[in-house]
Protein backbone atom coordinates (compact mmCIF):
# COMPACT_ATOMS: atom_id res chain seq x y z
CA UNK A 1 0.00 0.00 0.00
CA UNK A 2 0.83 3.48 -0.69
CA UNK A 3 1.07 6.64 1.58
CA UNK A 4 -0.25 9.11 -0.63
CA UNK A 5 -4.05 9.16 0.92
CA UNK A 6 -2.73 7.32 3.68
CA UNK A 7 -5.60 6.81 6.77
CA UNK A 8 -7.86 8.81 4.89
CA UNK A 9 -11.66 8.17 4.82
CA UNK A 10 -13.09 7.71 0.89
CA UNK A 11 -16.49 7.48 -0.42
CA UNK A 12 -16.71 6.52 -3.82
CA UNK A 13 -20.12 5.86 -5.60
CA UNK A 14 -21.02 3.92 -8.25
CA UNK A 15 -17.77 1.92 -7.47
CA UNK A 16 -18.95 -1.49 -7.58
CA UNK A 17 -17.69 -1.54 -11.59
CA UNK A 18 -15.93 -0.23 -14.20
CA UNK A 19 -14.41 3.71 -13.71
CA UNK A 20 -15.96 3.81 -10.02
CA UNK A 21 -13.79 0.62 -9.07
CA UNK A 22 -10.85 1.24 -10.46
CA UNK A 23 -10.56 4.93 -8.35
CA UNK A 24 -11.56 2.40 -5.45
CA UNK A 25 -8.91 -0.48 -5.52
CA UNK A 26 -6.51 3.09 -6.59
CA UNK A 27 -7.60 4.72 -3.62
CA UNK A 28 -6.74 1.49 -1.47
CA UNK A 29 -3.38 1.19 -2.62
CA UNK A 30 -2.99 4.69 -1.64
CA UNK A 31 -3.48 3.71 2.05
CA UNK A 32 -6.57 4.78 2.11
CA UNK A 33 -10.38 3.70 3.79
CA UNK A 34 -12.96 3.17 1.11
CA UNK A 35 -16.41 3.00 1.18
CA UNK A 36 -17.88 1.15 -1.81
CA UNK A 37 -21.20 2.18 -2.53
CA UNK A 38 -23.15 1.06 -5.53
CA UNK A 39 -26.68 -0.40 -6.22
CA UNK A 40 -25.55 -3.63 -6.91
CA UNK A 41 -24.63 -5.03 -3.29
CA UNK A 42 -22.92 -7.98 -4.88
CA UNK A 43 -20.84 -5.93 -7.01
CA UNK A 44 -19.99 -3.75 -4.03
CA UNK A 45 -19.09 -6.73 -1.87
CA UNK A 46 -16.82 -7.91 -4.83
CA UNK A 47 -15.07 -4.72 -4.81
CA UNK A 48 -14.90 -4.67 -0.94
CA UNK A 49 -13.52 -8.06 -1.20
CA UNK A 50 -10.74 -6.93 -3.84
CA UNK A 51 -9.63 -4.35 -1.44
CA UNK A 52 -9.43 -6.78 1.88
CA UNK A 53 -7.66 -9.24 -0.21
CA UNK A 54 -4.54 -7.14 -0.70
CA UNK A 55 -4.23 -5.81 2.67
CA UNK A 56 -6.66 -2.76 2.39
CA UNK A 57 -9.37 -1.50 4.73
CA UNK A 58 -13.07 -1.12 2.86
CA UNK A 59 -16.80 -1.40 3.33
CA UNK A 60 -19.51 -1.69 0.87
CA UNK A 61 -22.64 0.12 0.92
CA UNK A 62 -25.39 -0.17 -1.40
CA UNK A 63 -27.76 2.18 -2.41
CA UNK A 64 -28.82 4.98 -4.78
CA UNK A 65 -27.12 8.72 -4.70
CA UNK A 66 -30.79 9.96 -5.78
CA UNK A 67 -32.44 8.54 -1.92
CA UNK A 68 -31.33 11.55 0.72
CA UNK A 69 -32.48 8.57 3.55
CA UNK A 70 -29.57 6.07 2.36
CA UNK A 71 -26.87 8.70 1.61
CA UNK A 72 -27.16 9.69 4.73
CA UNK A 73 -27.23 6.40 6.48
CA UNK A 74 -24.25 5.71 4.04
CA UNK A 75 -22.24 8.83 5.69
CA UNK A 76 -23.40 7.70 9.40
CA UNK A 77 -22.18 3.98 8.54
CA UNK A 78 -18.44 5.65 7.55
CA UNK A 79 -18.68 8.14 10.44
CA UNK A 80 -19.41 5.61 12.94
CA UNK A 81 -16.25 3.45 12.53
CA UNK A 82 -13.75 5.79 10.94
CA UNK A 83 -14.89 9.20 12.62
CA UNK A 84 -14.34 11.03 9.68
CA UNK A 85 -14.56 11.58 5.87
CA UNK A 86 -11.74 12.91 3.98
CA UNK A 87 -13.00 12.39 0.33
CA UNK A 88 -16.21 11.89 -1.77
CA UNK A 89 -15.96 11.05 -5.43
CA UNK A 90 -19.12 11.45 -6.74
CA UNK A 91 -18.62 8.84 -9.59
CA UNK A 92 -22.41 6.86 -10.12
CA UNK A 93 -24.05 7.98 -13.46
CA UNK A 94 -26.36 6.90 -16.11
CA UNK A 95 -27.12 7.54 -20.25
CA UNK A 96 -29.97 7.41 -21.78
CA UNK A 97 -28.99 8.99 -24.88
CA UNK A 98 -30.63 10.00 -27.82
CA UNK A 99 -31.18 12.56 -30.12
CA UNK A 100 -33.17 15.60 -28.20
CA UNK A 101 -36.06 15.74 -31.00
CA UNK A 102 -36.49 12.04 -29.59
CA UNK A 103 -35.66 12.40 -26.21
CA UNK A 104 -38.66 11.98 -23.55
CA UNK A 105 -38.05 14.58 -20.33
CA UNK A 106 -38.51 11.59 -18.17
CA UNK A 107 -35.59 10.09 -19.56
CA UNK A 108 -33.89 13.95 -19.65
CA UNK A 109 -35.06 14.11 -15.62
CA UNK A 110 -33.62 11.08 -14.79
CA UNK A 111 -30.15 11.51 -15.78
CA UNK A 112 -30.12 15.58 -14.18
CA UNK A 113 -31.69 13.53 -11.06
CA UNK A 114 -28.83 10.59 -10.80
CA UNK A 115 -25.67 13.08 -12.14
CA UNK A 116 -26.70 16.39 -10.54
CA UNK A 117 -28.46 15.84 -7.43
CA UNK A 118 -27.26 12.42 -6.65
CA UNK A 119 -24.09 14.62 -6.55
CA UNK A 120 -25.35 17.23 -4.74
CA UNK A 121 -27.31 15.10 -2.31
CA UNK A 122 -24.09 13.05 -1.34
CA UNK A 123 -21.82 16.33 -0.91
CA UNK A 124 -24.44 18.10 1.30
CA UNK A 125 -24.57 14.90 3.18
CA UNK A 126 -20.71 14.81 3.64
CA UNK A 127 -20.32 18.82 3.74
CA UNK A 128 -20.48 19.91 7.57
CA UNK A 129 -18.44 17.10 8.60
CA UNK A 130 -15.77 18.28 6.57
CA UNK A 131 -16.01 21.53 7.31
CA UNK A 132 -15.90 20.66 11.31
CA UNK A 133 -12.71 18.93 10.19
CA UNK A 134 -11.29 21.55 8.31
CA UNK A 135 -10.45 19.07 5.61
CA UNK A 136 -12.02 17.85 2.77
CA UNK A 137 -11.46 16.90 -1.05
CA UNK A 138 -14.60 16.65 -3.19
CA UNK A 139 -14.79 15.46 -7.37
CA UNK A 140 -17.36 15.73 -9.47
CA UNK A 141 -17.18 13.68 -12.28
CA UNK A 142 -17.86 15.93 -15.22
CA UNK A 143 -17.32 14.92 -18.90
CA UNK A 144 -16.26 16.17 -22.54
CA UNK A 145 -20.03 15.81 -23.58
CA UNK A 146 -20.95 18.14 -21.10
CA UNK A 147 -17.75 20.35 -21.78
CA UNK A 148 -17.79 20.83 -25.41
CA UNK A 149 -21.55 19.37 -26.24
CA UNK A 150 -22.04 15.45 -28.41
CA UNK A 151 -24.49 14.31 -30.37
CA UNK A 152 -27.48 12.59 -28.12
CA UNK A 153 -26.47 13.77 -25.08
CA UNK A 154 -28.26 17.04 -24.07
CA UNK A 155 -29.53 15.11 -21.33
CA UNK A 156 -26.00 13.96 -19.70
CA UNK A 157 -24.43 17.03 -21.20
CA UNK A 158 -26.85 19.46 -19.41
CA UNK A 159 -26.25 16.82 -15.94
CA UNK A 160 -22.37 17.21 -16.60
CA UNK A 161 -21.58 21.01 -17.03
CA UNK A 162 -24.28 21.79 -14.29
CA UNK A 163 -21.34 19.66 -12.50
CA UNK A 164 -19.01 22.12 -13.43
CA UNK A 165 -20.28 24.99 -11.93
CA UNK A 166 -21.46 23.57 -8.38
CA UNK A 167 -17.82 22.65 -8.77
CA UNK A 168 -17.09 26.45 -9.05
CA UNK A 169 -19.21 27.44 -6.53
CA UNK A 170 -18.51 24.88 -3.73
CA UNK A 171 -15.33 25.40 -4.00
CA UNK A 172 -15.16 28.77 -3.42
CA UNK A 173 -17.24 28.44 -0.12
CA UNK A 174 -15.39 25.78 1.12
CA UNK A 175 -11.85 27.56 0.58
CA UNK A 176 -12.02 28.64 4.37
CA UNK A 177 -12.69 24.73 5.51
CA UNK A 178 -9.79 23.27 4.43
CA UNK A 179 -12.27 21.67 1.48
CA UNK A 180 -10.93 21.77 -2.12
CA UNK A 181 -13.61 20.82 -4.78
CA UNK A 182 -12.42 19.81 -8.71
CA UNK A 183 -13.91 17.66 -11.86
CA UNK A 184 -12.64 15.09 -13.53
CA UNK A 185 -13.32 14.64 -17.29
CA UNK A 186 -12.90 10.96 -17.83
CA UNK A 187 -12.19 9.00 -20.93
CA UNK A 188 -12.54 4.90 -20.24
CA UNK A 189 -13.87 1.78 -21.63
CA UNK A 190 -16.99 0.94 -19.65
CA UNK A 191 -20.39 -0.22 -20.09
CA UNK A 192 -21.38 3.48 -20.53
CA UNK A 193 -19.00 3.71 -23.93
CA UNK A 194 -18.99 0.21 -25.06
CA UNK A 195 -21.52 1.27 -27.79
CA UNK A 196 -19.92 4.59 -28.11
CA UNK A 197 -16.13 3.93 -29.86
CA UNK A 198 -14.48 1.31 -31.92
CA UNK A 199 -12.61 -1.62 -30.39
CA UNK A 200 -9.32 -0.41 -30.44
CA UNK A 201 -10.17 2.96 -29.07
CA UNK A 202 -11.42 1.18 -26.15
CA UNK A 203 -8.56 -1.31 -25.65
CA UNK A 204 -6.36 1.71 -25.17
CA UNK A 205 -8.89 3.06 -22.66
CA UNK A 206 -8.41 1.28 -19.46
CA UNK A 207 -10.36 3.31 -16.92
CA UNK A 208 -7.40 2.17 -14.36
CA UNK A 209 -5.55 4.77 -16.21
CA UNK A 210 -7.81 7.78 -15.18
CA UNK A 211 -7.81 6.99 -11.53
CA UNK A 212 -3.69 8.00 -11.09
CA UNK A 213 -5.16 11.91 -11.88
CA UNK A 214 -8.08 11.72 -9.48
CA UNK A 215 -5.02 10.68 -6.84
CA UNK A 216 -3.71 14.17 -7.17
CA UNK A 217 -7.41 16.05 -6.79
CA UNK A 218 -7.94 14.36 -3.66
CA UNK A 219 -4.69 14.29 -2.20
CA UNK A 220 -3.30 16.98 0.40
CA UNK A 221 -1.76 19.19 -2.19
CA UNK A 222 -4.53 18.82 -4.33
CA UNK A 223 -5.72 22.06 -6.11
CA UNK A 224 -9.22 23.37 -6.11
CA UNK A 225 -11.45 24.11 -9.00
CA UNK A 226 -10.01 22.68 -11.44
CA UNK A 227 -11.14 20.19 -13.93
CA UNK A 228 -9.12 17.53 -14.92
CA UNK A 229 -9.53 15.55 -18.36
CA UNK A 230 -7.75 11.92 -18.07
CA UNK A 231 -7.98 8.94 -20.73
CA UNK A 232 -5.71 6.41 -22.31
CA UNK A 233 -2.65 8.36 -19.55
CA UNK A 234 -2.89 11.25 -21.34
CA UNK A 235 -3.84 14.77 -18.74
CA UNK A 236 -4.99 17.74 -20.18
CA UNK A 237 -6.81 20.70 -18.29
CA UNK A 238 -10.06 22.46 -19.30
CA UNK A 239 -10.71 25.94 -18.32
CA UNK A 240 -14.33 27.99 -18.52
CA UNK A 241 -12.58 31.31 -19.66
CA UNK A 242 -13.38 35.01 -21.03
CA UNK A 243 -12.51 36.92 -23.52
CA UNK A 244 -11.25 40.69 -23.28
CA UNK A 245 -14.49 41.43 -24.84
CA UNK A 246 -15.15 45.19 -27.00
CA UNK A 247 -16.94 48.26 -24.72
CA UNK A 248 -20.35 48.52 -27.37
CA UNK A 249 -22.34 50.81 -24.64
CA UNK A 250 -25.73 52.00 -25.23
CA UNK A 251 -26.41 53.26 -28.95
CA UNK A 252 -29.33 52.98 -31.09
CA UNK A 253 -27.06 50.40 -33.21
CA UNK A 254 -25.95 48.79 -30.84
CA UNK A 255 -26.69 45.29 -32.05
CA UNK A 256 -25.51 46.40 -35.11
CA UNK A 257 -21.91 46.86 -33.69
CA UNK A 258 -22.23 44.05 -31.76
CA UNK A 259 -22.27 42.11 -35.26
CA UNK A 260 -19.64 44.28 -36.46
CA UNK A 261 -17.22 43.24 -33.65
CA UNK A 262 -18.17 39.87 -33.05
CA UNK A 263 -14.20 38.77 -34.28
CA UNK A 264 -13.24 41.02 -32.16
CA UNK A 265 -15.67 39.69 -29.24
CA UNK A 266 -14.56 36.52 -29.51
CA UNK A 267 -11.27 37.02 -29.80
CA UNK A 268 -9.36 34.63 -27.69
CA UNK A 269 -6.02 36.12 -28.00
CA UNK A 270 -6.43 37.85 -24.16
CA UNK A 271 -8.68 35.83 -22.47
CA UNK A 272 -8.84 35.05 -19.09
CA UNK A 273 -9.68 32.37 -16.28
CA UNK A 274 -12.21 34.18 -13.91
CA UNK A 275 -11.08 33.55 -10.31
CA UNK A 276 -15.22 34.12 -9.51
CA UNK A 277 -18.45 35.01 -11.21
CA UNK A 278 -18.43 38.47 -10.53
CA UNK A 279 -15.42 38.86 -12.47
CA UNK A 280 -17.48 39.68 -15.64
CA UNK A 281 -19.27 42.24 -13.85
CA UNK A 282 -16.61 44.02 -12.06
CA UNK A 283 -14.95 44.19 -15.66
CA UNK A 284 -18.14 45.56 -17.43
CA UNK A 285 -18.53 47.86 -14.48
CA UNK A 286 -14.82 49.17 -15.41
CA UNK A 287 -15.24 49.42 -18.83
CA UNK A 288 -18.73 51.29 -19.03
CA UNK A 289 -16.63 54.19 -16.46
CA UNK A 290 -19.40 53.33 -13.42
CA UNK A 291 -16.81 52.95 -10.82
CA UNK A 292 -18.34 53.70 -7.42
CA UNK A 293 -20.12 50.78 -5.59
CA UNK A 294 -21.80 49.37 -7.82
CA UNK A 295 -23.67 46.35 -7.03
CA UNK A 296 -24.70 44.09 -10.49
CA UNK A 297 -26.51 40.68 -10.17
CA UNK A 298 -25.38 38.15 -12.50
CA UNK A 299 -27.80 35.48 -14.70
Amino acid sequence: MGAKLQDRVAIVTGSGGGLGRCHALEFARQGAKVVVNDLDRDAADAVVQEILDAGGEAMAFAGSVTDEAAVAAMVADTLDPWGRIDILVNNAGILRDRSFAKMDLDDFRLVVDVHLMGAAICTKAVWEAMREQKYGRIVMTTSSSGLYGNFGQANYGAAKMALVGLMQTLAIEGEKYGIRVNCLAPTAATQMTGGVLSEDALACLDPALVSPGLVHLVSEDAPTRAILCAGAGHFAAANVTLTAGVQIGAADDAAARVANEWGRIADRAREIVPAYGFTQAEREIASAGCGGDAVAVAH
